[in-house]
């Protein structure tokens, strides 16, 4: 159980989060998609009326992440820790090809009632792809898992993927508390800056937790 002094650092942390991440502005790529297909700006919904409501799912005790699985896209990576640079913007793991994706500490472990971030590279100048490359892909009801330091596995099914344009983060949508497990998967995406040498857009993927 979290004590109380720990619960309150981390309010404060998503207090800084939701202050200074607006546009967040990670450096989570740098080398050109422009051969790629566009990304639609969300995944199609089911017809309202074929559109279930999800059954409740019960939050797990925290445990931290250890390793990502995203069948779909073939995704199976360890999880490293991340987080906040001295401007308050998200630490982000290292610009290699192979790096690992990275779950923000101050968010919730996935599982746990909340929303969990995890951030990765779309690609690097040097290596090309990396592990979110193809994250772009996914569609409603793609399932993730995450397996935890405890043994349990948190499981996930995709429920939107949206594209934004950095300056139009919605940055409490993303890092603010929910009521319920959820998993908010981040990288670069969209036109490149060549000028600034970075990508102009983020990609967000939103899951809900599931059986």
């Amino acid at each position: 159980m979290t004590l109380p002094h720990i619960r309150d650092r981390r309010a404060a942390a998503f207090a800084v989060v939701l202050a200074l991440l607006g546009a967040v502005t990670v450096s989570l790529g740098l080398r050109t998609d422009d051969a790629l297909p566009p990304l639609p700006v969300s995944s199609p919904a089911p017809p309202a009326s074929v559109k279930a409501a999800p059954a409740p799912v019960k939050a797990l005790k925290r445990a931290l992440p250890v390793r990502l699985r995203i069948p779909a896209i073939g995704v199976d990576t360890s999880i490293m820790q991340l987080g906040l640079q001295r401007d308050g913007s998200l630490e982000v793991p290292p610009l290699r090809g192979d790096a690992p994706a990275g779950w923000y500490r101050d968010s919730p472990t996935p599982g746990e009632t909340g929303a969990s971030v995890l951030a990765g590279h779309v690609d690097t100048a040097r290596d090309g792809p990396a592990v979110f490359f193809r994250l772009r892909e996914l569609k409603t009801g793609d399932p993730i898992t995450v397996r935890r330091a405890d043994g349990t596995v948190a499981t996930f099914r995709v429920s939107r993927v949206a594209l934004y344009a950095k300056r139009d983060f919605p940055t409490a949508e993303v890092y603010a508390p929910i009521d319920r497990p959820g998993l908010r998967l981040i990288t670069c995406g969209g036109a490149f800056d060549r000028s600034e040498g970075s990508y102009r857009s983020n990609v967000v993927v939103f899951a809900d937790a599931s059986r």
